[in-house]
């Protein structure tokens, strides 16, 4: 099947906490309103499910069991998923192969994350030189990969500003998003700089939210629903190799190619895609760092209109991690979510015309990048 046993692995639904800043809830009152929701927009009651993959990056220890036993003491084993921002999609992963081997028929993946005000930054030590000269903070990051692509290939700043205006176009159509104000192009230019050529609306907002997945076999899936569930075909999981030319997006190329060999896909069948756009940048960087977009065209395609909803290949249509605010060990399986409603044709305003048969989602977290292939 490509996830690694003989068993076909679907997500039969999902359920999310809207993305909010500074809640004043807890991880498991949040938490709580992402599985019942998932729960009750599925059927399946909690008494089935078998096992448990929580993603969280900043919570106490022993934040899945106090989150998932908001609904029961089952005896159930709860896993802790810590990957920073791919934790909820590689909670995912984690109970699909546990499923796909036959351990277990029905499991369920959630994120949960609560992030105060302030900047991010990257894994390094205390006191070390990348810290004291400022190149761990993520905005420092994004804008020195992207002005490089600036004076090498000619994207403008004006193009970076149309990504995020899009971004918050979208992300104005989805009633779960932090953000849900449309934007203008002129609008973003005006924002407050924050690190040349990203300026304040082109990053992605800390916040408080929480997602959860049910996720089971396909046979097992018709016991709760008579509609054709979405099914997880092919993953592949890595993190950054040194190279002397140096580093490529976490080697981003090669995981979307193990990914669509073990999906029995390719590049051309992917009808719509979710990018970790912490930064609008990315939406940029990385479709082509995996070969969907040209070495250096990806301005060209902005200016063209090719990743819109209407696009030759539209790319985060719910208006990704800018606008839709970004809880660390939650949004991996808000970009499933967004992607499974593409594909079952439950987008609303934001639906991509088909609908889509195959989706593409990249997740990008420090110690592991993901690549996951969804169809229909």
């Amino acid at each position: 099947m490509g996830i690694g046993g003989d068993r076909e692995v679907v997500i039969l639904g999902v359920g999310l906490h809207r993305f909010v800043k500074d809640s004043g809830k807890s991880y498991a009152e949040l938490g709580r309103v992402a599985i019942k929701e998932a729960l009750e927009n599925t059927g399946v009651p909690f008494k089935d499910i078998e096992a448990a993959y929580v993603g969280h990056a900043y919570g106490p220890s022993g934040t899945g069991m106090r989150v998932v036993q908001e609904f029961g003491w089952t005896g159930i084993p709860i896993v802790n998923m810590e990957v920073a921002c791919t934790s909820a999609t590689q909670a995912v992963f984690r109970g699909a192969y546990e499923i796909s081997t036959g351990l277990y028929d029905v499991v369920l993946a959630v994120g949960v994350e609560k992030v105060g005000r302030g900047l991010l930054t990257g894994v390094t030590e205390a006191g070390s030189w990348e810290q004291y000269m400022g190149l761990m903070v993520m905005p420092a990051i994004y804008a020195l990969g992207i002005r490089k692509h600036m004076e090498k290939y000619g994207t403008t700043f004006e193009q970076l500003c149309k990504i995020s205006a899009k971004e918050h176009n979208y992300g104005a159509l989805d009633p779960y998003a932090l953000y849900q104000k449309a934007m203008t192009v002129e609008e973003v230019k005006a924002g407050r700089m924050i690190a040349y050529p990203i300026n304040l609306f082109m990053c992605s907002p800390n916040c408080d939210g929480a997602t959860a997945a049910i996720l089971c076999t396909r046979d097992k899936a018709k016991q709760y629903t008579s509609k054709p569930p979405v099914t997880i075909a092919g993953w592949a999981i890595g993190s950054p190799k040194y190279t002397p030319a140096g580093e490529e997006e976490g080697g981003l190329r090669e995981l979307a190619r193990q990914a669509f060999e073990r999906a029995d896909l390719g590049p051309g069948d992917v009808d719509v895609m979710q990018v970790h756009n912490a930064f609008s940048p990315a939406e940029i960087t990385l479709p082509e760092s995996m070969g969907f977009i040209p070495e250096g065209e990806g301005g060209r395609w902005i200016d063209e209109g090719r990743t819109e909803i209407d696009g030759q290949l539209p790319i985060n249509t719910d208006g990704g991690l800018v606008a839709f605010g970004h809880p660390v060990g939650a949004s991996g399986i808000r970009q499933i979510a967004e992607l499974i409603w593409q594909l079952k044709g439950e987008a609303g305003a934001r639906q991509v015309e088909g609908p889509p048969r195959v989706a593409l989602q990249q997740n990008s977290g420090i110690g592991g990048n993901v690549v996951g292939i969804y169809t229909r």
